[in-house]
């Protein structure tokens, strides 16, 4: 199933909406909704459960960590984010759910480059490496045992910036830089590759439809 979590409707408002997309049977299917209405938000599968954090609420940013269980169509409440934060990245590795960068107050120009990981069996969130490059409008995905961070945007224009973190060292590493620079993309893996799908080259509401790959050396 693909899941569709939050967002806003039109004038910025946050929404609560979920809804799950069944491949098989082609069709859309409403699910309970989130607790806390948010856009910008991140989210990310740790055993078999769907976890949503950060983003823009009713009432400004958001710290919210809530967890949905599909079997039970439930979201509960977790430990909040220690950084409350928007337009972050979320990724699953080594059975942690990381939060990575973001903004606050929906603003690029407070871009951060917070990494916090979060252990679901102590309920509780553990400090990590910074990422390199302060960064929003990013997107990220597990490659290669890897964490790879790609994109995003600053008053300053887009990145094309691609850095990797090793979970098992806590360590950063650079990455070769997207061919074309830009924000508020998606990443996903599929065979051997890392997929940058489209997202804006300029800062602010620009799209466009580039998909680029990363392939392994």
């Amino acid at each position: 199933m693909l899941y569709v979590v939050g967002g806003y409707r039109d004038g910025w408002a946050p929404v609560a909406d979920v809804f799950a997309y069944d491949p098989r049977a082609d069709r859309w299917v409403r699910r309970a909704s989130l607790p806390t209405p948010r856009g910008a938000l991140a989210a990310a599968v740790l055993e078999g459960r769907l976890y949503a954090v950060g983003g823009i609420a009713p009432d400004g940013g958001s710290r919210t960590l809530e967890v949905y269980d599909p079997r039970a169509d439930r979201w509960e409440g977790r430990a909040p984010l220690p950084t409350g934060r928007d337009h972050l990245a979320a990724v699953v590795a080594a059975g942690r759910l990381y939060a990575i960068g973001g903004r606050v107050g929906g603003s690029y120009a407070r871009n951060l480059a917070v990494v916090e990981a979060y252990d679901p069996v102590a309920d509780r969130w553990e400090r990590r490496a910074d990422l390199p490059t302060p960064r929003s409008g990013i997107a990220a995905a597990l490659w290669q045992g890897r964490i790879v961070v790609v994109g995003g945007e600053a008053p300053t224009g887009t990145f094309a910036t691609v850095e990797a973190y090793d979970p098992a060292t806590d360590r950063w590493a650079p990455g070769p830089p997207l061919p074309t620079a830009r924000h508020g993309l998606g990443a996903a893996v599929l065979g051997p590759g890392l997929y940058a799908v489209a997202g804006g080259r300029t800062p602010g509401g620009s799209r466009s439809g580039i998909t680029e790959v990363l392939l392994p050396p």
